[in-house]
Protein backbone atom coordinates (compact mmCIF):
# COMPACT_ATOMS: atom_id res chain seq x y z
CA UNK A 1 0.00 0.00 0.00
CA UNK A 2 2.88 2.38 0.81
CA UNK A 3 4.25 1.99 -2.73
CA UNK A 4 0.81 2.87 -4.17
CA UNK A 5 0.67 5.99 -1.96
CA UNK A 6 4.05 7.08 -3.34
CA UNK A 7 2.94 6.55 -6.94
CA UNK A 8 -0.42 8.32 -6.47
CA UNK A 9 1.33 11.41 -5.05
CA UNK A 10 3.65 11.81 -8.05
CA UNK A 11 2.25 10.35 -11.25
CA UNK A 12 0.46 12.99 -13.31
CA UNK A 13 -0.58 14.43 -16.64
CA UNK A 14 2.83 15.84 -17.61
CA UNK A 15 3.95 12.54 -19.09
CA UNK A 16 1.30 12.82 -21.82
CA UNK A 17 2.45 16.22 -23.10
CA UNK A 18 6.01 17.12 -22.08
CA UNK A 19 7.84 14.89 -24.56
CA UNK A 20 7.41 17.53 -27.30
CA UNK A 21 9.29 20.46 -25.69
CA UNK A 22 11.95 18.02 -24.46
CA UNK A 23 12.42 16.63 -27.98
CA UNK A 24 12.61 20.18 -29.31
CA UNK A 25 15.55 20.80 -26.98
CA UNK A 26 17.48 17.54 -27.36
CA UNK A 27 16.60 16.53 -30.96
CA UNK A 28 17.32 12.82 -30.32
CA UNK A 29 14.90 10.18 -28.92
CA UNK A 30 17.45 8.46 -26.67
CA UNK A 31 18.45 11.78 -25.11
CA UNK A 32 14.80 12.52 -24.28
CA UNK A 33 14.51 9.14 -22.54
CA UNK A 34 17.78 9.84 -20.69
CA UNK A 35 16.37 13.19 -19.48
CA UNK A 36 13.34 11.43 -17.97
CA UNK A 37 15.67 8.97 -16.20
CA UNK A 38 17.92 11.70 -14.78
CA UNK A 39 14.89 13.74 -13.68
CA UNK A 40 13.58 10.70 -11.80
CA UNK A 41 16.90 10.12 -10.06
CA UNK A 42 17.08 13.78 -8.96
CA UNK A 43 13.50 13.64 -7.67
CA UNK A 44 14.36 10.47 -5.74
CA UNK A 45 17.24 12.33 -4.06
CA UNK A 46 14.82 15.10 -3.09
CA UNK A 47 12.16 12.72 -1.76
CA UNK A 48 14.61 10.64 0.29
CA UNK A 49 15.81 13.92 1.84
CA UNK A 50 12.47 15.52 2.71
CA UNK A 51 11.17 12.26 4.18
CA UNK A 52 13.61 12.90 7.03
CA UNK A 53 11.94 16.26 7.71
CA UNK A 54 8.49 14.68 7.50
CA UNK A 55 9.48 12.11 10.12
CA UNK A 56 11.09 14.74 12.38
CA UNK A 57 8.10 17.11 12.21
CA UNK A 58 4.94 15.02 11.69
CA UNK A 59 1.68 16.93 11.10
CA UNK A 60 3.73 20.10 10.56
CA UNK A 61 2.22 21.47 7.35
CA UNK A 62 4.89 20.58 4.81
CA UNK A 63 7.40 22.82 3.06
CA UNK A 64 5.71 25.98 4.41
CA UNK A 65 6.33 24.92 8.02
CA UNK A 66 9.73 23.34 7.35
CA UNK A 67 11.09 26.54 5.81
CA UNK A 68 9.67 28.53 8.73
CA UNK A 69 11.32 26.21 11.27
CA UNK A 70 14.69 26.20 9.51
CA UNK A 71 15.00 29.76 8.17
CA UNK A 72 12.38 31.81 10.01
CA UNK A 73 8.81 32.96 9.36
CA UNK A 74 9.77 35.40 6.57
CA UNK A 75 10.98 32.63 4.24
CA UNK A 76 8.06 30.41 5.25
CA UNK A 77 5.69 33.22 4.26
CA UNK A 78 7.47 33.75 0.91
CA UNK A 79 6.99 30.08 0.08
CA UNK A 80 3.29 30.33 0.92
CA UNK A 81 3.04 33.49 -1.17
CA UNK A 82 4.89 31.72 -4.01
CA UNK A 83 2.34 28.90 -3.83
CA UNK A 84 -0.41 31.48 -4.32
CA UNK A 85 1.23 33.58 -7.03
CA UNK A 86 3.06 30.86 -8.98
CA UNK A 87 3.52 27.30 -7.76
CA UNK A 88 0.05 25.99 -6.92
CA UNK A 89 -2.08 28.36 -9.00
CA UNK A 90 0.09 27.79 -12.09
CA UNK A 91 -0.19 24.05 -11.43
CA UNK A 92 -4.00 24.34 -11.42
CA UNK A 93 -3.89 26.37 -14.66
CA UNK A 94 -1.46 23.94 -16.32
CA UNK A 95 -3.45 20.81 -15.50
CA UNK A 96 -6.59 22.58 -16.75
CA UNK A 97 -4.73 23.28 -20.02
CA UNK A 98 -4.10 19.53 -20.47
CA UNK A 99 -7.81 18.91 -19.79
CA UNK A 100 -8.66 21.41 -22.53
CA UNK A 101 -6.21 19.76 -24.90
CA UNK A 102 -7.91 16.40 -24.38
CA UNK A 103 -11.31 18.07 -24.77
CA UNK A 104 -10.13 19.33 -28.16
CA UNK A 105 -10.13 15.74 -29.42
CA UNK A 106 -13.93 15.67 -29.08
CA UNK A 107 -14.86 19.25 -30.02
CA UNK A 108 -13.16 21.95 -32.06
CA UNK A 109 -11.98 24.63 -29.66
CA UNK A 110 -12.39 28.08 -31.24
CA UNK A 111 -9.52 30.37 -32.19
CA UNK A 112 -9.68 34.11 -32.77
CA UNK A 113 -8.47 35.61 -36.07
CA UNK A 114 -4.70 36.08 -36.12
CA UNK A 115 -4.95 39.89 -35.80
CA UNK A 116 -6.67 39.36 -32.42
CA UNK A 117 -4.76 36.25 -31.35
CA UNK A 118 -1.41 37.98 -31.87
CA UNK A 119 -2.23 41.06 -29.79
CA UNK A 120 0.69 41.57 -27.41
CA UNK A 121 0.15 42.97 -23.91
CA UNK A 122 3.37 43.44 -21.93
CA UNK A 123 4.96 40.55 -23.81
CA UNK A 124 1.93 38.28 -23.29
CA UNK A 125 -0.69 37.09 -25.78
CA UNK A 126 -3.89 36.76 -23.70
CA UNK A 127 -6.14 36.16 -26.75
CA UNK A 128 -4.12 33.38 -28.38
CA UNK A 129 -5.57 29.85 -28.08
CA UNK A 130 -8.71 31.47 -26.68
CA UNK A 131 -10.88 28.34 -26.82
CA UNK A 132 -8.54 26.31 -24.62
CA UNK A 133 -8.17 29.21 -22.21
CA UNK A 134 -11.92 29.62 -21.82
CA UNK A 135 -12.37 25.86 -21.35
CA UNK A 136 -9.59 25.84 -18.71
CA UNK A 137 -11.20 28.74 -16.82
CA UNK A 138 -14.65 27.12 -16.94
CA UNK A 139 -13.15 23.96 -15.40
CA UNK A 140 -11.33 25.92 -12.67
CA UNK A 141 -14.42 28.01 -11.81
CA UNK A 142 -16.75 24.98 -11.81
CA UNK A 143 -14.48 22.92 -9.54
CA UNK A 144 -13.95 25.90 -7.23
CA UNK A 145 -17.73 26.24 -6.83
CA UNK A 146 -17.97 22.51 -6.12
CA UNK A 147 -15.32 22.82 -3.40
CA UNK A 148 -17.05 25.87 -1.90
CA UNK A 149 -20.26 23.84 -1.65
CA UNK A 150 -18.38 21.26 0.37
CA UNK A 151 -16.37 18.13 -0.22
CA UNK A 152 -16.78 14.59 0.89
CA UNK A 153 -13.66 12.70 1.79
CA UNK A 154 -12.42 11.08 -1.34
CA UNK A 155 -11.08 7.93 0.27
CA UNK A 156 -9.34 6.08 -2.53
CA UNK A 157 -10.42 8.51 -5.27
CA UNK A 158 -6.85 9.63 -5.98
CA UNK A 159 -5.93 5.98 -6.43
CA UNK A 160 -8.59 5.73 -9.14
CA UNK A 161 -6.98 8.57 -11.08
CA UNK A 162 -3.55 7.00 -10.57
CA UNK A 163 -4.95 3.75 -11.92
CA UNK A 164 -6.37 5.50 -15.00
CA UNK A 165 -3.08 7.25 -15.78
CA UNK A 166 -1.13 4.01 -15.29
CA UNK A 167 -3.53 2.08 -17.53
CA UNK A 168 -3.28 4.81 -20.18
CA UNK A 169 0.52 4.58 -20.10
CA UNK A 170 0.47 0.79 -20.41
CA UNK A 171 -2.11 0.87 -23.21
CA UNK A 172 -0.08 3.37 -25.23
CA UNK A 173 3.14 1.41 -24.63
CA UNK A 174 1.60 -1.95 -25.61
CA UNK A 175 -0.06 -0.45 -28.69
CA UNK A 176 3.22 1.15 -29.79
CA UNK A 177 5.50 -1.86 -29.44
CA UNK A 178 3.04 -4.43 -30.85
CA UNK A 179 2.13 -2.41 -33.93
CA UNK A 180 3.94 -2.32 -37.26
CA UNK A 181 3.73 1.48 -37.43
CA UNK A 182 6.69 2.02 -35.12
CA UNK A 183 10.26 0.86 -35.62
CA UNK A 184 13.75 0.97 -34.14
CA UNK A 185 14.74 3.07 -37.14
CA UNK A 186 12.23 5.76 -36.06
CA UNK A 187 13.65 5.70 -32.53
CA UNK A 188 17.18 6.09 -33.90
CA UNK A 189 16.24 8.99 -36.19
CA UNK A 190 17.39 12.38 -34.92
CA UNK A 191 15.73 15.68 -35.74
CA UNK A 192 16.90 17.76 -38.67
CA UNK A 193 17.79 20.36 -36.02
CA UNK A 194 20.30 18.07 -34.30
CA UNK A 195 23.63 19.97 -34.23
CA UNK A 196 26.00 19.02 -37.04
CA UNK A 197 28.90 17.25 -35.34
CA UNK A 198 26.90 16.86 -32.12
CA UNK A 199 26.38 19.09 -29.08
CA UNK A 200 29.18 21.04 -27.50
CA UNK A 201 29.71 20.19 -23.82
CA UNK A 202 28.11 23.43 -22.61
CA UNK A 203 25.32 23.14 -25.17
CA UNK A 204 24.56 19.57 -24.09
CA UNK A 205 24.49 20.42 -20.37
CA UNK A 206 22.23 23.40 -20.97
CA UNK A 207 19.81 21.48 -23.22
CA UNK A 208 19.71 18.50 -20.85
CA UNK A 209 19.04 20.65 -17.76
CA UNK A 210 16.21 22.46 -19.57
CA UNK A 211 14.78 19.14 -20.74
CA UNK A 212 14.92 17.82 -17.18
CA UNK A 213 13.09 20.99 -16.09
CA UNK A 214 10.29 19.98 -18.44
CA UNK A 215 10.35 16.40 -17.16
CA UNK A 216 9.96 17.61 -13.56
CA UNK A 217 6.35 18.52 -14.38
CA UNK A 218 5.71 14.79 -14.81
CA UNK A 219 6.94 14.24 -11.24
CA UNK A 220 4.95 17.19 -9.84
CA UNK A 221 3.53 16.40 -6.41
CA UNK A 222 6.68 14.76 -5.03
CA UNK A 223 7.07 17.38 -2.26
CA UNK A 224 3.98 15.94 -0.54
CA UNK A 225 5.81 12.65 0.04
CA UNK A 226 7.49 14.12 3.11
CA UNK A 227 4.34 13.17 5.02
CA UNK A 228 3.86 9.54 4.11
CA UNK A 229 6.02 8.39 7.02
CA UNK A 230 2.97 9.08 9.20
CA UNK A 231 1.03 6.42 7.27
CA UNK A 232 3.69 3.69 7.21
CA UNK A 233 4.48 1.22 9.97
CA UNK A 234 8.14 1.01 10.98
CA UNK A 235 9.19 3.97 8.78
CA UNK A 236 12.90 3.47 9.46
CA UNK A 237 12.76 0.18 7.56
CA UNK A 238 9.77 0.54 5.24
CA UNK A 239 9.87 4.21 4.20
CA UNK A 240 13.06 4.17 2.10
CA UNK A 241 11.96 0.90 0.49
CA UNK A 242 8.52 2.33 -0.38
CA UNK A 243 10.05 5.53 -1.77
CA UNK A 244 12.69 3.76 -3.86
CA UNK A 245 10.32 1.11 -5.27
CA UNK A 246 7.47 3.61 -5.84
CA UNK A 247 9.59 6.23 -7.62
CA UNK A 248 11.50 3.56 -9.56
CA UNK A 249 8.16 2.21 -10.79
CA UNK A 250 7.15 5.68 -12.01
CA UNK A 251 10.53 6.18 -13.70
CA UNK A 252 10.07 2.84 -15.49
CA UNK A 253 6.55 3.79 -16.65
CA UNK A 254 7.81 7.17 -17.90
CA UNK A 255 10.74 5.57 -19.75
CA UNK A 256 8.39 3.07 -21.40
CA UNK A 257 5.81 5.60 -22.60
CA UNK A 258 8.36 8.14 -23.87
CA UNK A 259 10.21 5.39 -25.70
CA UNK A 260 6.84 4.38 -27.17
CA UNK A 261 6.09 7.92 -28.39
CA UNK A 262 9.43 8.18 -30.18
CA UNK A 263 9.31 4.59 -31.46
CA UNK A 264 6.13 5.47 -33.37
CA UNK A 265 6.51 9.14 -34.27
CA UNK A 266 9.71 10.82 -35.45
CA UNK A 267 10.60 14.00 -33.58
CA UNK A 268 10.14 16.28 -36.59
CA UNK A 269 6.69 14.85 -37.35
CA UNK A 270 5.65 15.31 -33.71
CA UNK A 271 6.88 18.91 -33.64
CA UNK A 272 4.99 19.78 -36.86
CA UNK A 273 1.76 18.54 -35.24
CA UNK A 274 2.41 20.36 -31.95
CA UNK A 275 3.26 23.64 -33.68
CA UNK A 276 0.12 23.36 -35.82
CA UNK A 277 -2.00 23.34 -32.64
CA UNK A 278 -0.48 23.86 -29.20
CA UNK A 279 -3.44 21.98 -27.66
CA UNK A 280 -2.27 18.74 -29.26
CA UNK A 281 -1.14 16.10 -26.76
CA UNK A 282 1.70 13.78 -27.73
CA UNK A 283 -0.06 10.71 -26.31
CA UNK A 284 -3.17 11.39 -28.39
CA UNK A 285 -1.13 12.05 -31.56
CA UNK A 286 0.68 8.72 -31.17
CA UNK A 287 -2.49 6.70 -30.52
CA UNK A 288 -4.23 8.44 -33.41
CA UNK A 289 -1.37 7.35 -35.68
CA UNK A 290 -1.48 3.80 -34.31
CA UNK A 291 -5.20 3.09 -33.94
CA UNK A 292 -7.01 5.95 -35.63
CA UNK A 293 -9.56 8.36 -34.20
CA UNK A 294 -11.28 5.69 -32.09
CA UNK A 295 -8.12 5.03 -30.08
CA UNK A 296 -7.52 8.76 -29.74
CA UNK A 297 -11.01 9.15 -28.25
CA UNK A 298 -10.34 6.45 -25.64
CA UNK A 299 -7.01 7.92 -24.51
CA UNK A 300 -8.38 11.48 -24.57
CA UNK A 301 -11.31 10.34 -22.42
CA UNK A 302 -8.94 8.83 -19.85
CA UNK A 303 -6.82 12.00 -19.84
CA UNK A 304 -9.98 14.10 -19.38
CA UNK A 305 -11.03 12.07 -16.34
CA UNK A 306 -7.57 12.01 -14.75
CA UNK A 307 -6.90 15.75 -15.28
CA UNK A 308 -10.38 16.58 -13.98
CA UNK A 309 -9.52 14.74 -10.77
CA UNK A 310 -6.01 16.21 -10.56
CA UNK A 311 -7.33 19.76 -11.01
CA UNK A 312 -9.94 19.21 -8.33
CA UNK A 313 -7.41 17.76 -5.86
CA UNK A 314 -4.95 20.62 -6.44
CA UNK A 315 -7.69 23.24 -5.96
CA UNK A 316 -8.80 21.58 -2.73
CA UNK A 317 -5.36 21.09 -1.16
CA UNK A 318 -3.81 24.40 -2.26
CA UNK A 319 -6.57 26.59 -0.85
CA UNK A 320 -5.80 25.22 2.63
CA UNK A 321 -2.31 26.76 2.48
CA UNK A 322 -3.67 30.31 2.17
CA UNK A 323 -6.38 29.58 4.73
CA UNK A 324 -3.67 28.52 7.23
CA UNK A 325 -1.60 31.63 6.41
CA UNK A 326 -4.62 33.89 6.91
CA UNK A 327 -5.34 32.27 10.28
CA UNK A 328 -1.84 33.36 11.33
CA UNK A 329 -2.46 36.88 10.02
CA UNK A 330 -0.19 36.52 6.98
CA UNK A 331 -2.73 36.59 4.16
CA UNK A 332 -5.86 38.48 3.15
CA UNK A 333 -8.08 38.60 6.22
CA UNK A 334 -11.17 37.10 4.58
CA UNK A 335 -9.21 34.00 3.55
CA UNK A 336 -9.32 32.91 7.21
CA UNK A 337 -13.12 32.68 7.13
CA UNK A 338 -15.04 29.49 6.45
CA UNK A 339 -18.43 29.24 4.77
CA UNK A 340 -21.15 29.58 7.45
CA UNK A 341 -22.99 26.52 6.14
CA UNK A 342 -20.45 24.39 4.29
CA UNK A 343 -17.44 25.10 6.56
CA UNK A 344 -15.12 25.42 3.56
CA UNK A 345 -12.45 28.17 3.16
CA UNK A 346 -14.56 29.83 0.48
CA UNK A 347 -12.72 33.16 0.29
CA UNK A 348 -9.39 31.35 -0.03
CA UNK A 349 -10.88 29.27 -2.84
CA UNK A 350 -12.23 32.41 -4.57
CA UNK A 351 -8.89 34.25 -4.45
CA UNK A 352 -7.12 31.17 -5.78
CA UNK A 353 -9.68 30.77 -8.59
CA UNK A 354 -9.35 34.39 -9.73
CA UNK A 355 -5.55 34.30 -9.84
CA UNK A 356 -5.44 30.88 -11.54
CA UNK A 357 -7.74 32.19 -14.30
CA UNK A 358 -5.54 35.27 -14.72
CA UNK A 359 -2.54 32.96 -15.13
CA UNK A 360 -4.42 30.95 -17.77
CA UNK A 361 -4.76 34.08 -19.92
CA UNK A 362 -1.20 35.20 -19.20
CA UNK A 363 0.54 32.35 -20.95
CA UNK A 364 0.58 28.83 -22.37
CA UNK A 365 0.97 25.39 -20.83
CA UNK A 366 4.75 25.32 -21.27
CA UNK A 367 5.27 28.90 -20.02
CA UNK A 368 3.26 28.19 -16.85
CA UNK A 369 4.91 24.85 -16.08
CA UNK A 370 8.41 26.24 -16.69
CA UNK A 371 7.72 29.20 -14.40
CA UNK A 372 6.32 27.10 -11.55
CA UNK A 373 9.21 24.61 -11.79
CA UNK A 374 11.81 27.41 -11.67
CA UNK A 375 10.19 29.01 -8.61
CA UNK A 376 9.31 25.69 -6.98
CA UNK A 377 12.83 24.31 -7.17
CA UNK A 378 14.25 27.53 -5.73
CA UNK A 379 12.34 26.70 -2.53
CA UNK A 380 12.70 22.92 -2.78
CA UNK A 381 16.47 23.38 -2.91
CA UNK A 382 16.27 25.40 0.31
CA UNK A 383 14.12 22.71 1.94
CA UNK A 384 16.64 19.97 1.15
CA UNK A 385 19.54 22.21 2.17
CA UNK A 386 17.67 22.53 5.47
CA UNK A 387 18.10 18.79 6.05
CA UNK A 388 21.88 19.28 5.99
CA UNK A 389 21.69 22.37 8.23
CA UNK A 390 19.55 20.53 10.80
CA UNK A 391 21.99 17.60 10.81
CA UNK A 392 24.68 20.11 11.79
CA UNK A 393 22.66 22.28 14.20
CA UNK A 394 20.44 19.65 15.85
CA UNK A 395 22.52 16.50 16.03
CA UNK A 396 20.70 15.28 19.12
CA UNK A 397 17.16 15.66 17.75
CA UNK A 398 15.45 12.25 17.37
CA UNK A 399 15.08 11.18 13.74
CA UNK A 400 12.63 8.29 13.27
CA UNK A 401 13.96 8.04 9.71
CA UNK A 402 17.42 8.95 8.43
CA UNK A 403 17.95 9.23 4.69
CA UNK A 404 20.34 6.76 3.12
CA UNK A 405 23.38 8.16 1.34
CA UNK A 406 23.80 11.32 3.44
CA UNK A 407 25.36 13.82 2.60
CA UNK A 408 25.68 12.87 -1.09
CA UNK A 409 21.92 12.46 -1.70
CA UNK A 410 20.85 15.94 -0.52
CA UNK A 411 23.98 17.56 -1.99
CA UNK A 412 23.15 16.20 -5.47
CA UNK A 413 19.66 17.67 -5.26
CA UNK A 414 20.79 21.09 -3.96
CA UNK A 415 23.56 21.41 -6.56
CA UNK A 416 21.14 20.55 -9.36
CA UNK A 417 18.70 23.20 -8.11
CA UNK A 418 21.49 25.80 -8.30
CA UNK A 419 22.39 24.64 -11.82
CA UNK A 420 18.73 24.68 -12.89
CA UNK A 421 18.20 28.21 -11.59
CA UNK A 422 21.40 29.51 -13.21
CA UNK A 423 20.69 28.02 -16.65
CA UNK A 424 17.03 29.08 -16.50
CA UNK A 425 18.01 32.68 -15.74
CA UNK A 426 20.41 32.65 -18.69
CA UNK A 427 18.19 30.78 -21.19
CA UNK A 428 14.78 32.20 -20.29
CA UNK A 429 15.31 35.35 -18.20
CA UNK A 430 11.77 36.58 -18.89
CA UNK A 431 10.00 33.55 -17.37
CA UNK A 432 12.54 33.28 -14.56
CA UNK A 433 12.38 36.95 -13.55
CA UNK A 434 8.57 37.07 -13.76
CA UNK A 435 8.37 34.06 -11.45
CA UNK A 436 10.95 35.42 -9.01
CA UNK A 437 9.32 38.88 -9.22
CA UNK A 438 5.95 37.41 -8.22
CA UNK A 439 7.62 35.80 -5.21
CA UNK A 440 9.39 39.01 -4.20
CA UNK A 441 6.11 40.92 -4.53
CA UNK A 442 5.23 39.22 -1.25
CA UNK A 443 7.68 41.36 0.76
CA UNK A 444 5.47 44.47 1.10
CA UNK A 445 2.53 42.25 2.02
CA UNK A 446 4.65 40.46 4.62
CA UNK A 447 5.77 43.68 6.29
CA UNK A 448 2.22 45.09 6.21
CA UNK A 449 0.64 41.98 7.74
CA UNK A 450 3.50 41.53 10.21
CA UNK A 451 3.01 45.14 11.38
CA UNK A 452 -0.71 44.55 11.82
CA UNK A 453 -0.01 41.41 13.86
CA UNK A 454 2.38 43.40 16.05
CA UNK A 455 -0.29 46.01 16.77
CA UNK A 456 -2.79 43.31 17.72
CA UNK A 457 -0.26 41.77 20.10
CA UNK A 458 0.34 45.14 21.76
CA UNK A 459 -3.41 45.63 22.22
Amino acid sequence: MAIIIVMSAIIGSGVFKKVAPMADLLHAPWLVVLAWLLAGIIIMCGVLSIAELGAMFPHSGGAYSWLEKIYGKKLGFLYGWACFTVIQTAAISSIAFVFSGALGTFINLPHLPSEWANINVLGLQPFSNIGAKFASCVLIIALTLVNIKGTKKGGNLSLVFTFLITVSILLITCAAFTNDVGSIHTFETVSKNYPVGGFTFIGFISAMVLAIRNAFWGYEGWIALGFIGEEIKNPKKNLPRALIIGISSIILLYLLINSAYLYVMPIDEMMISIRADENNIAAVLVINKLLGQGGAYIISGMILISTFGCTNATILVSSRIYYAMAKKGFFFKKAALTHPKNKTPYHSLKYQCIWACILVFSGSFDILTDMLIIVGFLFFGLVVLGVILLRIKEKGTPRPYKMPGYPVVPAVFVLFCILLLGISLYESPGKSLIGIGLVLSGFPFYYYWNKKRGKKTMV
